[in-house]
């Protein structure tokens, strides 16, 4: 590898690995208030937050990558014009289609992990973190129920569990204070478990107790009853999705499915390598630069394009789903010419243009 190779590629990783981490840290926010309110409601354990997190991290990479690879390559190619290594290059020979090697040396990795992600891993965690998720909830756990622990529920009330089986679905010597309408509700039981009504309802069953239930401004108004069962709900757990939805299915199963939700999630899966290839082959003519230019106009352009790219992905998705367009015309009309414009622009690129003609010869 020769020497000038070494150093563009050197700085086009760093600036791409800089950006990458940016990226994450600023999406880690927005992924992580989605895990904690479901946490909150009851519907995920706790215990799930970092699996959940990772696996999720996984799901978005198709879309973070590619916008940190172009960002990153656009950051560098402008400090090379501000610091005016450009113009050392190109006057000693060294053009556009020159600087091609080592851009594809960090673009052709970072695409195969982006398509490794779309078409493999992004599916593969979707699927794992659903499967977690369904295990989870036929626990009493994913409520935040703990033994020898007082815990409040999301819906009002207290819980005490003494004990609590490895499964999470017995429980032995429940206690439970409810207050509502000005009536305090307090329940003990023996023991207890949990059942299901329909896919996403949840219930306490409780056995062999009793019932106190009472005013709570201090009148002796209070009623005193033993029971062989008691039931009470516990908060809903996410909707089950299912198995045959084309967002948990492997990408080779997509192939021999016609419906049109599967041919929209194949190139859904598809599109975001050729994206991330022709917005790095992008960054080079939109990153140029004069000597006294603002540096980040053009990035600013380039992120505004990125975006727009992403929209009409979502866009053309949508309109597959629903049949608005042919399936064999998938996403083609957007990556293609896309990526068609973007050689010819990195090719044209830095090319002197015609001298015009002269001016006619004076009178």
């Amino acid at each position: 590898m020769a020497k000038l190779d070494r150093y563009l590629l050197s700085d086009f990783l760093q600036s791409f690995l800089a950006t990458l981490i940016v990226l994450l840290v600023v999406s880690v926010g927005g992924v992580l208030v989605d895990i904690l309110g479901r946490i909150a409601d009851g519907r995920l354990p706790a215990g799930l937050l970092l699996s959940q997190l990772g696996l999720q991290f996984i799901v978005y990479l198709p879309i973070i990558v590619p916008l940190a690879l172009m960002l990153g390559l656009a950051l560098a190619i402008a400090r090379l014009y501000r610091d005016s290594e450009m113009a050392v290059l190109t006057g000693v020979g060294v053009g556009p289609r020159r600087l091609l090697r080592p851009i594809l040396m960090l673009v052709l990795p970072v695409v195969a992990l982006v398509a490794l992600c779309s078409l493999w891993l992004g599916p593969w965690a979707d699927r794992t973190a659903e499967r977690m998720i369904e295990d989870a909830s036929r626990s009493v756990v994913v409520a935040g129920l703990e033994p020898g622990k007082f815990t409040q529920l999301s819906g009002g009330g207290i819980v005490y569990l003494s004990s609590l089986s490895e499964d999470g679905t017995q429980m032995g010597k429940v206690f439970m204070q409810r207050s509502k309408d000005g009536r305090i509700d307090v329940v003990s039981a023996r023991q207890g478990s949990m059942f299901f009504e329909g896919e996403r309802q949840r219930y306490l069953r409780l056995e062999d107790g009793y019932r106190v239930e009472g005013p709570e401004n201090g009148a002796l108004d209070y009623r005193l009853m033993r029971y062989a069962s008691n039931e009470m709900a516990l908060p809903d757990r996410d909707e089950k999705r299912d198995e045959n939805d084309p967002e948990l299915l492997p990408t080779s199963k997509l192939l021999s499915d016609d419906r049109p939700a599967a041919k929209a999630q194949l190139h859904w899966r598809i599109t975001p390598p050729l994206l991330a290839l022709a917005f790095a082959l992008l960054t080079l003519p939109l990153a140029r630069s004069a000597p006294r230019q603002q540096r980040y106009g053009r990035i600013m352009l380039a992120f505004l394009a990125y975006m727009v790219g992403v929209n009409l992905t979502v866009l053309g998705r949508q309109w597959l789903a629903e049949g608005a367009l042919p399936a064999a015309a998938g996403m083609w009309w957007l990556s293609l010419p896309l990526l068609a414009l973007a050689i010819w622009l990195y090719f044209r690129d830095g090319r002197l243009g015609r001298p015009r003609a002269a001016a006619g010869a004076k009178a």
